[in-house]
């Protein structure tokens, strides 16, 4: 049981307020902490009465307890309209709240009272990553920062004091409002510090001033139409079977209630079952609902931490507690960024996707200086990892995932990917494309011609990984890995695609002809087996055995998941070489390899294996008894790498949407790899298919019952495909069509 004193950081806070991190050179780190001191009565809350729950539909975190007879509630929310962190503080009785608050931050900085209500921090994160012993003239000027909080309590009842210039002391209100504004004077990845106009402490005064005519349920109002405008689009049922189905056993699209739960499920009204009392007995009682809450609670993470304007969603996403987090808490491009926004476009929320591409473009600024300098190339490359200043160069530390320049490459597949679920030919032409072309125009720069005259890579390494050398040593260094080619055949495709929108106006026929040639060249596997180093001599793979054959990496399988030329139907032979890869990978591994393999196997239509990898992430984790690269979620659902990486909260929710429907631009999978004895019944409503095409699912019993299919704007010629029925379908746009078990059209109305 937790005390109710809290601080900001301790809380799963909600919303898009990108402002609670700053970078430090290469460092994530935390702005600062919102600290509420209550008296020591608060110390004898009656522990049976003390609840906290995070409610996804609202994106609201509430806590309650009772000390005596007097409840006290606190209810917080990170509004992205109004940019402030909101907390409203009551009690029960009148005049009964009391509390001090004060901020504070583990980074340079200091504190002091504005006028009677208002506390400020300003303060600086270090100008080098690591200091050397220097004369203070010589420091470097790194990211100045300022907080503003501002307290308004109940009109008539309760005073406000200051305490050492540094804190302020609520006495006998009924209810106090703590409006959170922050800003820092970060101008963008190619302004330095010292040079940066920006003052962050008269932005933050100037963002605060129109709020304090709003009230609290203004603001609230303003945070509840943005968050569930995007996050009410999804709603997603599962159940064993009808009876648990509290809908009479009804499944029609329009009756379908949003099934959404709060980090506490209520089962009675005397009954509270914790987060992690679930995650714990999933081993055993398999409960759907959970899935259901961890799905829709990627999308919350999502909806929180990447938003128009932000910075992309790192490693941590906006919940990095640490000074020197792992790994610096960067943006990671050989999986980890990516796995990010794997449900952005299936799962209804592509604006979430704008941090990305704005991201791309900073990177895509610099790459061009690292490929004309590290490479002497055309177009643009970036390594493996990044930072806020748009990083593009290799990485220091070791050649087996520093030396690694597809992670532009690998970024550009988002991009072509946005264009193919929504169609819109604006962002092909204005953002995608120029973006595709440098990349591409890197990549054919790159390649050289090897043995038998075909294209390669070299020198080569997949993420991370080693391989066992001809003389029997452990290397990581040879050319034309599969993922390299897997990769470089999705932006050749992609290129080629888009630029016969334009009628090729900006390839000559020389590059266009390069391109259809490279696009299907390279196979990256031999019959029966995937490896992850596959150089090919003639057509031919040279086999090097792996150094770990259970290596969290699935690098190799790209062309399968996220990748899309490895599929059922046009390479069973690949994708059977696929799934003896995956028996030789195993099931163990950090959280985000789990998701990734749960995608996989959703892709070969393998429901079984799919259904374990959902199995294996729910697990509950101690973090204080945690092993390395275990995987698992901790008690507030975030997931374990360990330690904390939030990408396999995303990849789980991505997984669970390819568990449920599959697409290209021409082609719809319904229930791929629906475990049928598992989630027997259910409904999904508003995923998105490439082709610009919105999909609800409902089935009954295991067997598809009834499917929604509509689109906007696009007006398309779709094959539906459902356990080897396959049915041309015309969509038209503004048009709701219903299609029953046989995929025939039974019901046509309006949007």
């Amino acid at each position: 049981m937790r005390s109710p004193s809290a601080t900001v950081g301790s809380e799963p806070w909600s919303g898009a307020a990108s402002y609670r991190r700053l970078s430090s050179s290469t460092v994530y780190q935390l702005l600062g902490d919102l600290k509420l001191e209550f008296d020591a009565s608060h110390l004898t809350f009656a522990e049976e009465t003390y609840h906290r729950e995070l409610d996804l539909d609202t994106a609201t975190v509430r806590v309650k307890y009772s000390v005596g007879d007097v409840e006290f509630t606190r209810e917080h929310f990170a509004s992205n309209p109004n940019q402030v962190i909101v907390t409203k503080i009551s009690g029960s009785k009148p005049g009964s709240l009391s509390f001090s608050v004060s901020l504070d931050s583990k980074l340079y900085h200091h504190s002091y009272i504005n006028g009677k209500s208002q506390i400020i921090m300003e303060g600086s994160c270090p100008g080098k990553r690591i200091p050397p012993a220097v004369d203070a003239n010589d420091e470097p000027k790194g990211i100045q920062f300022s907080a503003v909080l501002d307290l308004q309590i109940s009109d008539d009842r309760g005073v406000i004091h200051i305490l050492d210039d540094k804190q302020l002391r609520v006495e006998g209100s009924d209810w106090a409002v703590l409006l959170l504004v922050a800003s820092s004077s970060f101008d963008g990845p190619f302004t330095k510090p010292s040079d940066s106009k920006r003052n962050p402490t008269s932005e933050s005064l100037s963002a605060l001033k129109p709020m304090r005519d709003l009230s609290y349920y203004d603001l609230y109002a303003h945070h509840l139409d943005d968050y569930q405008n995007l996050f009410h689009r999804v709603s997603l049922q599962l159940m064993k079977n009808l009876k648990n189905n509290k809908s009479n056993g009804s499944l029609e699209l329009k009756k379908l209630a949003r099934s959404v739960t709060g980090l506490y499920l209520k089962g009675s009204e005397d009954n509270m079952v914790s987060t992690a009392a679930r995650v714990k007995s999933f081993q055993t009682d398999e409960d759907p609902s959970l899935v259901e809450l961890l799905f829709q609670y990627g999308r919350y993470l999502l909806i929180s931490c990447s938003r128009p304007r932000t910075q992309v969603a790192n490693l941590q996403g906006l919940w990095n507690k640490d000074i020197q987090p792992k790994w610096d808490g960067a943006p990671h491009l050989n999986i980890n960024l990516e796995m990010n926004y794997w449900p952005s476009l299936p799962c209804n929320l592509s604006e979430c996707q704008e941090p990305l591409f704005d991201f791309i473009s900073s990177l895509s600024t610099n790459g061009r200086k690292t490929a004309e300098v590290n490479y002497e190339a055309n177009g643009w490359v970036v390594h493996h990892k990044s930072d806020i200043w748009a990083k593009s160069s290799a990485d220091q530390g070791d050649v087996e995932w520093a030396l690694w320049p597809m992670g532009g490459a690998w970024l550009c597949t988002h991009i072509w990917d946005h264009y193919a679920y929504t169609m819109d030919k604006d962002f092909l032409k204005v953002k995608a494309y120029p973006l595709l072309d440098g990349c591409a125009s890197f990549l054919l720069d790159w390649l050289i011609e090897g043995r038998g005259g075909y294209l390669e890579t070299n020198p080569s390494t997949s993420p991370e990984h080693n391989f066992v050398a001809p003389d029997g040593k452990p290397a990581c260094v040879s050319y034309s890995s599969t993922m390299d080619m897997a990769i470089i055949r999705e932006v050749f495709a992609a290129v080629v695609s888009a630029a016969e929108n334009f009628d090729n106006r900006f390839w000559t026929e020389m590059k266009m002809s390069l391109l259809k040639e490279c696009a299907w060249l390279y196979q990256g596997c031999i019959q029966q087996k995937f490896l992850e180093m596959v150089p090919l001599w003639n057509g031919q793979a040279q086999d090097f055995g792996d150094a770990d054959v259970h290596h969290r990496h699935l690098s190799h399988l790209f062309g399968l998941f996220p990748g899309h030329t490895i599929t059922v139907e046009k390479a069973p032979d690949l994708c059977q070489a696929a799934e003896i890869s995956l028996y030789k990978r195993g099931e163990d591994g950090p959280g985000w390899s789990t998701t990734w393999k749960a995608a996989l196997w959703a892709r070969l239509d393998n429901s079984e294996h799919a259904y374990r990898m959902v199995k294996k992430l729910i697990n509950l984790v101690d973090p204080d008894n945690e092993e390395p690269f275990e995987g698992g979620l901790y008690s507030n659902l975030f997931a374990a790498h360990p330690p904390f990486q939030i990408d396999a909260n995303f990849g789980f929710t991505a997984a669970v949407s390819e568990m449920l429907v599959q697409s290209t631009i021409k082609d719809l999978y319904f229930l791929p790899a629906l475990p049928r004895d598992k989630w027997a019944n259910g409904c999904v409503k508003g995923l998105k298919a490439r082709g610009a095409v919105t999909v609800s699912i409902c089935w009954k019993e295991g067997d598809l019952h009834e499917v929604g299919l509509w689109s906007k704007e696009q007006n398309s010629l779709k094959r539906l495909h459902y356990r080897g029925t396959i049915v041309t379908a015309s969509i038209l746009s503004g048009i709701i069509y219903t299609f029953n078990a046989q995929l025939k059209c039974v019901k046509t109305c309006s949007l």
